[in-house]
């Protein structure tokens, strides 16, 4: 299995929104997506409790079956349209991928 975590920090205003909009917009959006992309075994998004100083703003874990699963979510329709928009909002990404299990 493959375990996938993102982290962003998002913009203070962008696309005529605030942070917080945006925020719980993409929060909204990655929550979705467990409906709609069957490559994903399962799926969490959590916002930073503790914000600051280093401190990204959302985070994103999921779990896929295989590498080939996270390959086609990557391109999946929906994923990408998530990807545009946050192309716009957010600051900075970061990604961890790897194996878990046996």
């Amino acid at each position: 299995m493959i375990r996938h975590i993102v982290f962003w920090r998002f913009l203070d205003h962008a696309e005529g929104r605030s942070k917080i909009e945006n925020i719980a917009m993409i929060r909204t959006m990655l929550l979705s997506m467990k409906e709609t992309i069957p490559q994903i075994m399962a799926l969490e998004v959590a916002e930073n409790v503790i914000p600051g100083g280093d401190a990204y703003d959302l985070a994103l874990h999921a779990l896929f079956e295989s590498r080939e699963m996270l390959e086609e979510y990557a391109v999946h329709p929906e994923h990408q349209k998530l990807v545009a928009v946050l192309r716009k909002i957010r600051s900075d990404r970061a990604v961890v991928d790897y194996e878990i299990g046996g």
